[in-house]
């Protein structure tokens, strides 16, 4: 029986990446439009005769349609910047000045396609949709599909310190959000396991911080490995996957967690610490007593330099500053802590104020982990990872709030419950039906605090995660339910229609390659213990 339902599942993968046929394209995609009204009229046929039509603008667009439509249908359109009679177009426009930046309409029709968006960023969300249709066919019904997302921060989140990704699969990544209508891509440079990007007036920290002697096997044992494991992006690199990230409208949120999970850097600088040292870069996960110390003024200009020389790199509005999981036992017992003689505000909280004056004089916003709430700025951005209640707590308050809960979107958690049968080690299970079961802002809270809430992410921490394929196990197809939750209006939602549209989605999993879990789809998985 399990030689049957393996080659059922060989089957049903060569039917997922044959090529696209002159079959009917399907508008029911993942995340799904807000709404799709079918017209009277004959279809638009997708054929090799067809050309892009692309208004000033957008070009960059234009050569992303030609180069989807060639990878999912095999076709390759030319593109041109001039109308001639009798010619089918796909046409791309932008609308109104005053339309919503993100929204799009496409438009079919029997004489063409038209998609209008409110910029450059809306007529490629609508390239996506019609990208995802033609990969069931090429053709088009007569409709019109008006379209804009429910939220505006729609983002994914990967750890790269404690396991380091090469740039190419950092690019590969991105592509898979902007097939999700993900606009905003968080990037984890730096933790107590090492330290992933180049700052220049800093050398140590990628000539010593990027580097860890080795790794604890398992779950936090006393088992090593002794194999050293590092790496980092340089500044050139680091630029080159904000430009690529650009093209495609996310934007890259580099984050520098501190004031705790900052071993990497004391042991570049020890004296950044409140002991002195001497440090290493950690071994093992979970929660490292050792912080910047905050009664130092070297800490200040250490953070103000990596800041700067960030700023410089990553041109996003929001500077993520971490702030979570800070134990207090070192400045309790520093002296130089001591002396600053706090009241009305804790260590961290005078840390958090610090930096924030520093980066918002520079005309950013800070971003942090609900940790920072205590003693920080109205201004400052609430990233809601202890579930969703400290972010309900912050909206009340006049922060921006990203919802981001481990209780359904922390992504490093297993899918199954069976264990042992999940590559990751990471306890906790959240399969694909609890992350669409989220409301970021649900009606529960006041409308004058559900404002603030501008959206939300999942995240992939790498303690357990360490090859290419485990992050694309991870994500998927638990991001593609998250892209629905950000994009689509709640009351469009249907956990087994989405389900419907998903099974048809992973065809372009399987095209573009991406490892995926298939609890979804017990016939595609391989026995788990061959029998001969």
């Amino acid at each position: 029986m399990k030689t049957v339902n393996y080659l059922s599942g060989v089957l049903v993968a060569m039917a997922l990446c044959g090529p696209v046929s002159a079959a009917p394209a399907d508008y029911n995609v993942v995340p799904m439009p807000q709404s799709v009204v079918l017209a009277k009229g004959a279809e638009f046929q997708l054929d090799g005769d067809v050309q892009i039509l692309a208004a000033p603008g957008l070009q960059r667009e234009a050569e992303f349609l030609q180069q989807y439509l060639r990878e999912v249908a095999g076709l390759q359109l030319s593109i041109t910047d001039k109308r001639e009679k009798k010619q089918r177009y796909i046409e791309l426009a932008l609308g109104k000045q005053d339309a919503k930046k993100e929204q799009y309409t496409l438009t079919v029709s029997a004489k063409g396609i038209r998609i209008e968006g409110g910029s450059a960023a809306g007529v490629f969300y609508g390239i996506q949709t019609l990208r995802k249709a033609a990969a069931t066919g090429t053709e088009f019904a007569a409709a019109t599909i008006t379209d804009t997302p429910r939220f505006s921060w729609r983002g994914m989140h990967l750890d790269c310190s404690r396991h380091f990704f090469s740039v190419d699969f950092v690019k590969k990544y991105i592509d898979l959000l902007a097939m999700h209508n993900m606009n905003t891509f968080h990037w984890h440079l730096t933790d107590d396991q090492g330290w992933r990007i180049e700052i220049k007036r800093f050398p140590e920290l990628t000539t010593i911080g990027a580097m860890r002697s080795g790794t604890t096997l398992g779950t936090n044992s006393d088992l090593d490995d002794g194999i050293p494991h590092g790496g980092f992006y340089t500044q050139q690199q680091a630029r080159d996957i904000v430009r690529y990230a650009a093209e495609r409208h996310i934007t890259v949120v580099p984050e520098i967690d501190m004031p705790g999970h900052m071993l990497a850097a004391l042991a570049c600088y020890p004296e950044l610490g409140c002991t002195g040292g001497p440090y290493q870069v950690g071994h093992y996960w979970g929660v490292y007593k050792d912080v910047l110390c905050v009664g130092n003024p070297k800490v200040y200009d250490f953070v103000e330099g990596v800041l700067s020389e960030i700023m410089d790199i990553f041109p996003s509005e929001v500077i993520h500053i971490g702030g979570d999981e800070a134990p207090t036992e070192k400045w309790q017992a520093c002296p130089k802590c001591n002396a600053l003689n706090l009241t009305g505000t804790t260590y961290q909280g005078y840390f958090t104020r610090r930096v924030f004056n520093f980066i918002t004089a520079h005309h950013r916003r800070v971003l942090g982990w609900d940790e920072i709430l205590d003693g920080a700025p109205a201004d400052a951005m609430i990233m809601s990872w202890r579930g969703t209640a400290p972010g309900a707590q912050a909206a009340r308050t006049g922060h921006d709030v990203v919802m981001t809960p481990t209780s359904h979107v922390y992504f490093d958690y297993q899918q199954s419950e069976e264990p042992e049968h999940e590559p990751s080690r990471c306890s906790g299970f959240i399969p694909v039906e609890k992350v669409y079961s989220l409301d970021p802002a649900p009606d529960s809270i006041p409308a004058d605090a559900r404002r603030h809430i501008l959206g939300g992410q999942a995240n992939i921490w790498t303690e357990y995660i360490f090859t290419e394929g485990m992050v694309e196990y991870q994500a998927l197809p638990r991001m593609s339910a998250l892209a629905e939750v950000l994009w689509t209006m709640p009351e469009k939602k249907d956990y087994s229609d989405f389900v419907d549209r998903l099974t048809r989605f992973t065809r372009l999993f399987e095209l573009y390659h991406y490892q995926y879990a298939k609890h979804l789809w017990p016939d595609r998985q391989l026995p788990s213990r061959w029998q001969f």
